[in-house]
């Protein structure tokens, strides 16, 4: 199988390798750069467990290609946590509103949450609901997750002000 040289940004950092042309961006991010926070459930694109940040928008990266995200701005939820090391306002409001149990789907609902809120923090609990509607959690019930999303978009919104 011939290999294609990839390079990218991932949470701010040059990041480079070697990648069959059929290695899925998950994969890569797992395997070559070693950042496990990305969780690859079904990798069918359904659960969105695997969801990252491509350029600004939510991907699944069992979907995408590594060689997609050639020259990309590539975000994981480690990348979404302050340089400092405290917590983003998503990540504090999950552990405030109890919006997480096993955790498996949490990475992918905060990446989600943080591409959407990103472009506007001041969302309904339904257009909070739909943004969602793609990750499924099987713990939750949803509604912590809902109450966390508008906590941190309260937070949100006042940095962006």
């Amino acid at each position: 199988m011939q290999e294609q040289i990839v390079q990218m940004h991932v949470n701010g950092k040059p990041v480079s390798g070697k990648v069959e042309a059929r290695t899925h961006l998950g994969d890569f991010l797992r395997q070559a750069v070693g950042l496990t926070g990305t969780h690859l459930g079904c990798e069918h694109g359904v659960c969105g467990a695997c969801t990252v940040i491509v350029d600004g928008d939510a991907v699944r990266s069992c979907l995408m290609l590594a060689v997609q995200a050639d020259n990309c701005e590539v975000t994981t939820i480690e990348g979404i946590a302050e340089d400092n090391g405290s917590l983003h306002p998503l990540q504090e409001a999950f552990r405030n509103n109890h919006a997480l149990q096993c955790g498996f789907c949490t990475a992918g609902m905060i990446t989600s949450l943080y591409a959407f809120l990103s472009e506007n923090p001041n969302r309904s609990d339904d257009e909070i609901r739909e943004a969602i509607s793609g990750n499924i959690c099987r713990c939750t019930g949803y509604q912590g997750i809902v109450s966390a999303a508008k906590e941190a978009a309260t937070k949100m919104a006042k940095v962006r002000n």
